[in-house]
C-alpha cells in the first residue's frame, strides 16, 4: 500500500482517506483540508502500511468504492468518524458489492480501453477530470486481482454511509441492499464517483 500525506501541519485531528481501486491522489486534490491533516492510502496490492498515526488525538476514517472494504482490516485507535462513500465492505458480491459476473468479466477484457471506460462510467455527467490516476495499467490490473481476494472484517461499523442515485460501478441497489438498519445514511444525487460535489473533506466526516 502507498500513502500520500495531503496537508501535515501538526494538527492534532486526522483524516484518513482510503481510495478506491486505481487511483492515486489526482481524484480528491481540489478538497480543502482546513484544520485538518489528511493521508490519502491507496494501491493495494499488498495491505503493508508503514506509517504511524498514533500522535493524533482525533481520527476520522474516510473510504470511498472498494477502499470502503480496505479500510476494514485496520483497526485505528481513537478514530471518531468513519464514513462510507459509494461502496460496502464487499468487494465482489452479488447481493451487496459488484457482481461476480461483471466482475470476472472486467478483469478477463482489461485493457487500456476498458480502464478508460470504467474511470468514464464513475460519472453522472461530464467528468470534473481529465486524467483520474497516474498509476501504470499493471499495477492497476494486479490490484483488481487482488482486491477479489481480500476479505472484509465483517465487525467493523461504519458510522454513515453516503449512497449516490446513479452507480454504475458498485449498484446503487446493491449499496442499499448493505447499508439499510446498519447505519446512517446520505443518499446523493451522483454517480460512482462524488467528490465533485464537495469543496472540503469536512462535508466528508461522518
Amino acid at each position: 500500500m502507498k500513502y500520500k500525506w495531503l496537508n501535515k501541519n501538526n494538527s492534532d485531528k486526522l483524516i484518513i482517506f482510503f481510495n478506491g481501486w486505481g487511483m492515486d491522489d489526482l481524484i480528491i486534490s481540489h478538497l480543502e483540508t482546513g484544520d485538518y491533516d489528511v493521508v490519502v492510502l491507496y494501491d493495494y496490492n499488498d495491505l503493508n502500511l508503514d506509517i504511524n498515526f498514533s500522535e493524533y488525538q482525533e481520527k476520522h476514517v474516510v473510504a470511498w468504492s472498494m477502499g470502503v472494504m480496505v479500510a476494514t482490516l485496520f483497526d485505528f485507535e481513537n478514530i471518531k468518524t468513519k464514513t462510507a462513500i459509494c461502496g460496502t465492505p464487499f468487494t465482489v458480491h452479488n447481493e451487496f458489492g459488484i457482481p461476480e459476473k461483471i466482475y470476472r468479466l472486467t478483469y478477463k477484457t482489461f485493457s487500456e480501453k476498458t480502464v478508460q471506460k470504467f474511470m468514464e462510467r464513475m460519472f453522472l455527467q461530464k467528468p470534473y477530470l481529465e486524467k483520474f490516476t497516474n498509476r501504470n495499467i499493471e499495477s492497476l490490473k494486479t490490484e483488481l486481482e487482488k482486491m477479489a481476494e481480500y476479505k472484509p472484517n465483517e465487525t467493523y461499523q461504519y458510522t454513515k454511509a453516503i449512497i449516490p442515485s446513479d452507480d454504475l460501478i458498485i449498484p446503487t441497489e446493491n449499496q442499499g441492499n448493505y447499508w439499510r438498519n446498519k447505519t446512517d445514511i446520505t443518499e446523493i444525487k451522483s454517480g460512482h464517483c462524488p467528490f465533485g460535489l464537495f469543496k472540503s473533506w469536512s462535508e466528508l466526516i461522518g
